[in-house]
């Protein structure tokens, strides 16, 4: 980066918000392009200065929170400035009576959690990243894990947004109050669009009450038909799950949990309930007898809350774990998740490559690990196969992670849908100059 950009950026910011030092440049990669420099701003008018300036110098950013979703996306064309919200973490307004908060989109969600905790509320999430995510980030990608089976997405908790623009400007987009929205929202536009087409510098939200007590349980389906009558059951009945995962063999031993006392080791599906107690012990008798009915085993397990914390951040552990370590992600219609599943194993197997997989069976939503040390030569033609056995059961599969050298071979996203037109329109109208995140997103965008 010249000198002048350099001066003109600390000119803007203050000196100590602009680096260039080429270590903390490294440090922020994103698939192997290294930033000219790292700003830090400390206002949401500092992040429109610096996305006005990047568009009338043509330079390309990348805004970032803690870096916990970055992994998902095609390489950029070009990355000039590393944009990040560390510095924006404070808490705008809170009302707990209303259930609303506004928060800076670099507030980690750890700490959001122990803020709104205190009054016995949370945003019910459990995002990939877990307390390491921010806010931003979260809604960038619209994150979220297990708890979306009880509490949706973000998408359904994002009551407005301010977002900074590539034109300099700063944007709202609803408001602090749960009935806001006449007409078409923006803010859903805005969620999921991985940073595409502004920048997220505050964001209010709805939030919800603890439930007064949850319990989970473990049960042994052993095979992925039991696993599928099981789900059947549950969704049939009475029961309303906060949480409802199906975990392979593979994937309990890397949750370091022992296996279930049943005959043969296999899937386990894992439910979390809420309620009061009387509630939960009610739940917990009709589980027993659904389980039964399919010749499922059932135990409660003990550290619930820190289980589930490494489930959902299964996929991001195993990134510091395995190196080479690449995450699909596959949304399925809900009947369809066991089918998606065996065909999944068998690819694995035919390809001897280790395999680990947690599925959000109610909901559709499926993760693939392949635990491989080094690169393996055949792993693009498997993922071609399983995005096309996605496709063939009506549904989408998505590369959250994977080394570097597979993303030069194989889309991210796979195929466009129709509304890619709408969405390069959308893009153009937003960013013309290409500043945020280009190539990063679906289609190239």
């Amino acid at each position: 980066m010249s000198v002048a950009v350099d001066s003109e950026l600390s000119a803007l910011l203050g000196p100590s918000h602009v680096l260039t030092d080429p270590t903390a440049c490294a440090a922020l990669a994103v698939d192997g392009k290294i930033p000219e420099c790292v700003v830090t701003p400390v206002t949401a008018e500092h992040v429109a200065a610096v996305l006005r300036y990047a568009a009338e110098h043509h330079l390309a950013v990348i805004p970032r929170g803690n870096g916990t979703k970055l992994s998902t996306g095609n390489p950029p064309r070009r990355y000039d400035i590393a944009l990040s919200l560390a510095a924006l973490n404070r808490v705008i307004h809170h009302e707990p009576a209303d259930l609303t908060i506004t928060v800076e989109a670099g507030m980690p969600f750890g700490a959001f959690q122990n803020h709104v905790g205190q009054g016995g509320l949370w945003l019910p999430l459990d995002p990939r990243g877990g307390g390491e995510s921010t806010i931003g980030g979260i809604i960038a990608a619209n994150a979220a894990g297990p708890l979306r089976q009880g509490f949706g997405g973000p998408r359904d908790m994002v009551l407005g947004l301010k977002i900074a623009l590539p034109d300099g400007k700063i944007a709202k987009t609803g408001g602090r109050v749960v009935k806001n929205v006449a007409g078409y929202d923006l803010g859903k536009l805005l969620t999921g669009s991985y940073g595409t087409l502004g920048v997220i510098v505050e964001a209010s939200l709805k939030l919800f009450p603890k439930p007064p007590e949850r319990a989970t349980f473990a049960m042994g389906a052993g095979t992925l038909g039991t696993a599928r009558d099981l789900r059947r059951s549950i969704l049939r009945s009475p029961l309303d799950p906060l949480r409802l995962v199906l975990l392979d063999s593979p994937a309990v031993a890397l949750l370091g949990q022992l296996a279930l006392d049943y005959e043969r080791p296999g899937a386990e599906l894992w439910i979390e309930l809420g309620g009061s107690h009387r509630v939960i012990e009610r739940c917990m008798l009709e589980l027993r007898h659904l389980a039964s009915g399919v010749g499922a085993t059932i135990a409660r397990r003990e550290n619930p809350e820190e289980a589930w914390r490494d489930v959902s951040n299964l996929a991001h552990c195993l990134q510091q774990k395995y190196p080479e370590v690449t995450v699909l992600k596959a949304a399925l219609p809900t009947v369809a998740s066991e089918e998606f599943l065996s065909r999944a194993q068998q690819e694995a197997e035919s390809e001897r490559i280790a395999l680990a997989s947690f599925a959000q069976v109610g909901l559709g939503i499926v993760h693939l690990c392949g635990l491989q040390e080094k690169l393996t030569p055949n792993l693009g033609g498997m993922i071609s196969r399983l995005r096309k056995a996605a496709v063939d059961l009506n549904g989408t599969l998505v590369v959250e992670h994977c080394p570097l050298d597979l993303k030069k071979q194989v889309d991210v996203w796979g195929a466009s849908g129709d509304d890619l037109e709408a969405m390069r329109k959308m893009k153009l109208a937003w960013d013309p100059q290409e500043v945020l995140s280009p190539g990063r997103f679906v289609g190239g965008i």
